[in-house]
């Protein structure tokens, strides 16, 4: 085998001055080369056009041991050579490494209240498919709605394989509590489900079979604010979206933070009104009551059965914004509430969980312009290390893209992290 180094792994690999540990079983030959083959994968992915000389100074393996896991990489479609780099020394010019753009993408679905939005996205981070269906879910069965968002899911996928591109899995986000380990979405209030078996309906209707993973819809956002929003040394933050109901997705260390069973970041029903009144999920004063957006319109004076954003771009929300706009009185006054109330409930997370930085998405990036300083003054005045290290408050870039870029996005994470679920058995795209 090329390559002597594969018989250890040291923290100049790992990008640390320890040795890894890889466990308590014995490391074997083929552990040690799959951990190599990420982390060749990753600095790829992570560093631009780089050449196989630049991989090899980066990670610490010898050249002849990248040489042969790049060949690899190739042979599998996630890596392509561009040509040679235009450089002035002397000697024969590197080949350029970068991802493959043209082979393996993830499909993303989202399924909200008044709208199944799809995406598909390429290893770099492109968006190659991105439509939206609008419709009122609340009052139909899952089974149908469900049943919508796999014929749409149908198209994309048929849309990219004319282009030459292979779907490698498929990730859906959901509102509501889900416990993403069996793909079970226990509980959506704003759609009236309960106990909905999400990746096991679409994992038998999808021909061919693809590989599916389910999650909160706000967890998915904030993952794909992480991976796709352009904010550079952002590790740690919580991002907030509020809709028809408000969640929140916690982001620790670059990884998402789920709590003991995946229900972490349920913001909407934190209380900051003891006396307020009942919310749907039974308690009562929960934040969604004042924040949420039916609050918002109600408070604004504006009536009607509310929908996102998304759903409804001529609707509740767009005149809500008009209002905003002109300065009127009842409507900015809404804001402003909504804007304290998110700021007490986000002050108690940020005083628990210290992030750096809180991001605003889904409704709350439209209405950040007058959101932010009601919002912002209950944080100075709530979190108790603001002083010292006052925290950042960001508008999403993504918007109400966040959650279906971010359900796309994971099944690419999955497969630069795991590249051996594509060596071992998976089609290998043409194009690499």
């Amino acid at each position: 085998m090329a390559g002597g180094d594969e018989r250890s792994v040291t923290g100049a690999a790992a990008g640390q001055g320890t040795p890894m540990r890889l466990g308590r079983s014995p490391a074997r030959q083929h552990t040690l080369r799959e951990h190599n083959l990420v982390l060749v994968l990753q600095h790829i992915a992570t560093g631009g056009a780089l050449s196989r000389a630049s991989v090899s100074k980066r990670t610490g393996l010898t050249k002849a041991t990248v040489s042969s896991l790049v060949d690899t990489l190739v042979q599998a479609g996630l890596v392509t050579e561009l040509g040679p780099e235009a450089r002035g020394a002397v000697g024969r010019p590197a080949s350029a490494l970068t991802l493959n753009r043209a082979g393996l993408v993830g499909l993303g679905l989202e399924v909200n209240v008044d709208y199944i939005a799809v995406c598909v996205t390429d290893l770099a981070g492109g968006v190659r498919y991105l439509r939206t269906r609008l419709g009122d879910n609340r009052r139909q069965s899952p089974g149908r709605v469900l049943g919508r968002a796999v014929r749409i899911a149908r198209t994309a996928v048929d849309a990219v394989e004319a282009d030459g591109y292979t779907v490698a899995g498929l990730g859906v986000a959901v509102p509501g509590l889900v416990e993403a380990e069996q793909g079970l979405l226990h509980l959506a209030p704003n759609l009236g489900w309960t106990d909905v078996l999400v990746e096991e309906f679409f994992a038998s209707r999808l021909a061919p079979p693809l590989p599916v993973t389910v999650d909160n819809e706000a967890n998915l956002a904030a993952l794909g604010e992480l991976w796709f929003g352009g904010h550079d040394g952002l590790t740690d933050f919580v991002h907030v979206s509020g809709e028809i109901g408000v969640g929140a997705g916690v982001i620790v260390g670059r990884e998402l933070f789920r709590g003991v069973r995946g229900f972490a970041g349920e913001v909407g029903h934190v209380a900051v009104d003891r006396d307020g009144p009942r919310c749907r999920c039974g308690a009562r004063g929960c934040l969604e009551l004042v924040a949420g957006q039916e609050a918002i319109l109600r408070a604004a004076g504006l009536t009607g059965e509310a929908g996102t954003s998304m759903g409804q771009p001529g609707g509740s929300v767009a005149e809500l914004l008009a209002r905003a706009r002109g300065g009127e009185p009842r409507t900015l006054q809404a804001i402003e509430a909504a804007g304290r109330g998110l700021g007490v409930a986000v002050a108690a997370l940020v005083n628990l969980l210290d992030p750096s930085t809180v991001v605003l998405g889904g409704l709350y990036t439209l209405l950040e312009p007058w959101l932010r300083a009601p919002f912002s003054e209950e944080l100075s005045e709530r979190v108790v290390a603001q002083r010292w290290s006052p925290v950042r408050v960001l508008a999403s870039r993504l918007g109400p893209d966040a959650a279906v870029r971010g359900a796309a996005g994971t099944v690419v994470k999955e497969i630069l992290s795991h590249p051996s679920a594509v060596l071992h058995g998976a089609a290998h795209p043409e194009g690499g």
